[in-house]
């Protein structure tokens, strides 16, 4: 009955304090919150649209209401005005630039607090037409460079650019010759053409939101005077400005563009930073995405072409719209405590810090301190509760941060936190017992046991803030313990009742070990509890819980039974290492024992790869040494990856073996002007440990080219030219910036080397042009590499010949015979190699019928010095004329005196017919009806058959002078396919295929296959089980 009403008493307290809760939930108020915030506007002028709007929402509790104010004035939103307030919305109606364009901010208030949201602009774009005057016509020497100003009209904001010819929408297009600013919209041509002649008009357009306008000026008209062939180097004419600022985050865009002829090619790099040295652009715009303070620096555009380059260098200077590093939060403070509050910004310019409360700048004032990003209050009283905001602000920008300060006085209430009411307690062990009321300011605490006052002991211990502690406890320990709180607004309290139970004991303590990495092991942990209560087991590695169920397969309970919380792990790793606790837990208290586990294994990763001393081929490196994971470290190796590939090599090293024991050593053959980045590993008897983190990059210095270019060769080309090719080198080799090849040549006999100087690494050719060079004369030629440092070595002398001239004589002594009706070969004496000024490369055999012109004429080509060849695909009974020409790379020779031949007739089309035969022992026969040629064919000389066994036999050919023929079969013969057609000068004719199979007695298939061609026949005769099949007309 008791327990009843205790339990009653319990449910109604529990059902009391939910109810309180969810009254102070749902009464509680706060200040303003921003959830939308208005952002900068840009309004067109001229557009459809009858009205802006400038968003502003907030929560609150209470509802907030809303002001607005432009300028930093508020704004008198009237019934009648072009002003009013849709909820927190501002709304303009018929906007106009000179009395709505400015700066806005929403204030949002209720009874707690106010606060002001970021300041808005509103601006209103416009774009106005190009001024109507006549533009000047522009006349330039052909071959030179022109720029045609843009001069657009006012606008607001940027526009983007593009040039007409002649008619819309007739768009020059950006091709590397041609180019438009996007700064100035003007237009830039490097090298004028004769295409380029006509009327050239800028189209500006501006974008805002979804509405595009365009406007383009007058005509102005290019016209070109004679063409200046002449080459001239490049001349840097469109620049980006000496120093480009940039917000971080943004799109930054240099340009630049060259006149010169030949067109000069444009390259980008950085001078300092990140990417120094290195080319990192090609075109006429350098565009650099989300620019960051790394971006930094100076940069140099380069203009080059084959007679020089010029170059033009400016900065990139970045600065930063302010950014929150810390911000206040909303803060509950008790009434006479001191606060301190602080927020910071980052940014370029530095940002000034600002302070305001419900809307109004804070300035220092008797209990309260600002002092940049601090603010600092003493004593708060009731009043200090308000809505605080921080504002950070910078020459780019505003930031605000809000928070609320609420200044509590409240009596302690035991309501929310009260004594645990059941407080268990292990025997000899130690119980905690908070006691945290709700109040302020904070309350004064005293316990007491029963009736008995409790003060600190060597056994009970009152905490400053409250909380009971009890040590070495016994069964007299047993009672109610309550805890009065008294503070200057009330007083409360708080009871709980203590219950000892026995202690938990660790009775099979785990034993360190020492295994290596992939075993397998078994850490011990028996424990006694109190019977009443439950005992659970949990392992840490270095203080760090195990989780068993994110494991990844390592650790295993080795047993289920209650008291055993044995710990099994699997393929041991580096990371296992460490002292492994084991807890035995009850909910009053717990017992541990700790073990540590050795795992020994390869090497961890050494540490701060620094390079140094960098020259050519060398450098020295230093690392510091890394954990050998308890197996003494034997010997280091060192490896690099250039930008060339990912893959990181093994290099070499001097010492070449580096001892376990060093923290340096040089890494020698290496390639100059390289970039490179090195990284370190250790190893010992266990095996190869990970690698060190990557060094910083680096680029060894240059060097003049160790090795000559490759593939040297030539020839060809056009009359009085002499072409020289090379494989160019790869940039392993270059060893240096400013990289190209010089030529050494002279004809072969003379004394004089003539040197040519040929730019670039990507060139792989260079044609030498004098009226002096006779055809297919031998040049000796060398090439050697240059670049910054110096000149490479020379390769070996090679004999390289001008340009070929076309053979002068022709061949002789041309035959022709008609093989067959389609066929017919032809031969001829050779021309004199002393006669060619070059290389024959072989014979071209032309042939044409009688009464069509030569032009006409079929052409079959030979290789290498043959004098005959063999044509094809010929016309029967046809008379043609043949010729015969030498040819080089050239070009064909005249030609041979033509000679005559006629085709053969065609072989008779019709097949063999009536064919028969007769099985004799091992011999069967065959017959056959004798084909007679017609008028317009060729006479039959003779049979061929072509027999096979079948279908997966090799045939043979025999030949037959008669309609007969014997041929020798096993004895088990069974069938066979033969195939019969005539043969005579013309060719072979049509076949005939029957299939034989054996048996007793003679058949005949007696078959039209030109008349009348019945192909997949079967004939079974009466007097045998003979069966033939005409399969089809098939060629021998």
């Amino acid at each position: 009955m008791g327990g009843t009403a205790g339990l009653t008493h319990t449910s109604l307290t529990l059902l009391t304090l939910l109810v309180w809760c969810q009254a102070q939930s749902s009464t509680r108020s706060y200040g303003p919150v921003f959830e939308e915030q208005p952002v900068h506007t840009l309004f067109p002028e001229g557009s459809a649209e009858e009205k802006v709007t400038l968003a502003c929402r907030a929560r609150a509790s209470p509802p907030v209401t809303y002001r607005w104010k432009m300028n930093g004035t508020e704004l008198k939103v009237e019934p009648d005005s072009r002003y009013r307030l849709v909820a927190g919305d501002l709304v303009i109606s018929n906007p106009v630039k000179a009395k709505d364009a400015g700066s806005y901010q929403c204030v949002a208030s209720n009874p707690r607090g106010t606060v002001v949201s970021r300041e808005a602009s509103l601006r209103f774009g416009f774009l106005q037409e190009f001024s109507a005057e006549e533009r000047d016509p522009v006349k330039i020497t052909e071959g030179w460079g022109v720029m045609f100003t843009c001069s657009p009209p006012p606008h607001y904001p940027g526009l983007s650019y593009r040039w007409l010819l002649n008619e819309f929408p007739n768009f020059i297009p950006a091709d590397g010759r041609r180019f438009v600013s996007q700064t100035t919209g003007n237009l830039y041509i490097a090298k004028t053409e004769a295409s380029d002649l006509g009327n050239y008009s800028c189209f500006a357009t501006s974008h805002i939101d979804f509405i595009t306008k365009s406007v383009f000026s007058k005509f102005s008209r290019l016209s070109l005077a004679a063409e200046d062939a002449r080459q001239y180097a490049p001349s840097i004419k469109a620049r980006f400005p000496a120093d480009t600022y940039a917000l971080a985050g943004q799109v930054v865009t240099l340009e630049c563009f060259a006149f010169g002829n030949p067109v000069p090619r444009i390259k980008w790099r950085k001078l300092d930073g990140s990417h120094a040295s290195k080319w990192i652009g090609s075109e006429p715009l350098l565009q650099i995405q989300d620019v960051g303070f790394e971006d930094e620096g100076t940069y140099e555009c380069e203009a080059e072409n084959i007679k020089g380059r010029d170059t033009y260098q400016g900065r990139i200077i970045i600065q930063a719209q302010p950014e929150w590093l810390k911000v206040i939060t909303d803060t509950e403070a008790d009434i006479g405590s001191d606060l301190r509050w602080s927020c910071a910004a980052a940014g370029k310019p530095r940002p000034t810090v600002r302070w305001l409360r419900d809307g109004q700048p804070l300035t220092s004032q008797n209990r309260i301190e600002v002092s940049g990003g601090e603010l600092r209050f003493s004593k708060l009283v009731l009043e200090d509760s308000g809505m605080y905001q921080c504002v950070a602000e910078n020459k780019h920008g505003t930031v605000y941060a809000s928070a609320e300060l609420t200044v509590q006085a409240l009596a302690p209430d035991f309501r929310l936190n009260p004594v645990k009411r059941l407080i268990p307690a292990a025997r000899s062990g130690k119980v905690i017992i908070p006691c945290q009321p709700r109040a302020a300011p904070k309350a004064t605490v005293l316990w007491t046991k029963g009736t008995e006052l409790l003060i600190n002991s060597s056994r009970v211990t009152i905490t400053p803030d409250g909380t009971l502690i009890l040590q070495n406890i016994s069964k007299s320990d047993e009672g109610k313990y309550t805890c009065f709180a008294e503070n200057s607004m009330g007083k409360a309290n708080s009871t709980g009742i203590l219950s000892v139970r026995d202690a938990t004991k660790i009775t099979l303590a785990p034993s360190s070990a020492d295994i290596n990495v992939g075993e397998n092991l078994t850490l011990q942990c028996h424990a006694s509890h109190d019977p009443t209560m439950d005992l659970t087991f949990t392992w840490s590695l270095d203080d760090f819980p195990i989780d068993l169920d994110k494991a990844e397969g390592h650790y295993r309970r080795a047993s289920a039974k209650e008291a055993i919380g044995d710990l099994s792990i699997f393929n041991t790793q580096l990371k296992h290492s460490g002292r492994y606790t084991c807890t035995a837990q009850t909910v009053v208290d717990s017992a541990s024992e700790s073990a540590t586990l050795t795992v020994r294994g390869p090497p961890g990763p050494p540490g701060g790869v620094v390079v140094r001393d960098i020259s050519d081929t060398s450098v020295q490196l230093s690392w510091s040494r890394g954990f050998d994971n308890h197996s003494p470290i034997a010997r280091y190796i060192v490896e690099a990856r250039t930008l060339l590939s990912s893959n990181w090599k093994q290099v070499r090293t001097n010492p070449v073996n580096i001892e376990g024991n060093a923290e340096t050593a040089q890494v020698v053959n290496l390639i100059p002007w390289m970039d490179y980045e090195f990284r370190v590993l250790a190893s010992n008897i266990l095996g190869i440990g990970e690698p060190s983190l990557p060094s910083s990059k680096i680029r060894t210095k240059e060097a003049a080219p160790t090795v000559a270019p490759s593939g040297l060769g030539g020839g060809g080309g056009a009359p009085n030219e002499l072409i020289i090719n090379w494989t160019p080198t790869l940039r392993d080799y270059q060893n240096g910036d400013g990289f190209g090849y010089i030529l050494s040549f002279r004809k072969k006999g003379t004394q004089g080397w003539l040197r040519a100087r040929v730019p670039h690494a990507e060139s792989l050719h260079y044609v030498y042009r004098n009226e002096s060079i006779a055809p297919y004369t031998p040049f000796e030629v060398k090439i050697k590499a240059y670049n910054r440092k110096g000149e490479g070595p020379e390769s070996l002398t090679a004999i390289v010949y001008s340009a070929e001239e076309e053979p002068k004589v022709a061949p002789f002594r041309v035959l022709a015979k008609a093989v067959l009706a389609s066929e017919m070969d032809v031969s001829w004496e050779p021309v004199e190699q002393g006669d060619m000024t070059g290389v024959l490369l072989g014979y071209e055999i032309r042939y044409w019928k009688d009464g069509d012109k030569e032009e006409a004429a079929d052409r079959v080509r030979t290789a290498g010095l043959v004098t005959s060849a063999h044509v094809t695909g010929l016309s029967p009974n046809t008379k043609y004329h043949v010729s015969v020409r030498a040819y080089n790379r050239a070009g064909t020779g005249p030609p041979s005196p033509s000679t005559n031949v006629t085709t053969t007739k065609p072989p008779p089309k019709k097949p063999p017919g009536n064919i028969s035969w007769t099985f004799s022992g091992s011999t069967v026969s065959i017959k056959w009806d004798p084909v007679v040629a017609k008028a317009d064919e060729s006479a039959v000389t003779g049979y061929k058959m072509l027999y096979r066994q079948d279908s997966h036999s090799a045939p043979t050919l025999y030949l037959a002078s008669k309609s007969k023929i014997d041929i020798p079969v096993p004895e088990d013969f069974t069938h066979a396919f033969v195939q019969i057609r005539v043969t005579g000068p013309g060719g072979d004719g049509t076949p005939a295929e029957v299939h034989i199979l054996r048996n007793s007695g003679t058949s005949m298939m007696v078959e039209d296959s030109v008349t009348r061609p019945v192909p997949h026949i079967v004939i079974i005769t009466t007097n045998s089980l003979l069966m033939v099949t005409l399969i089809s007309y098939l060629e021998l």
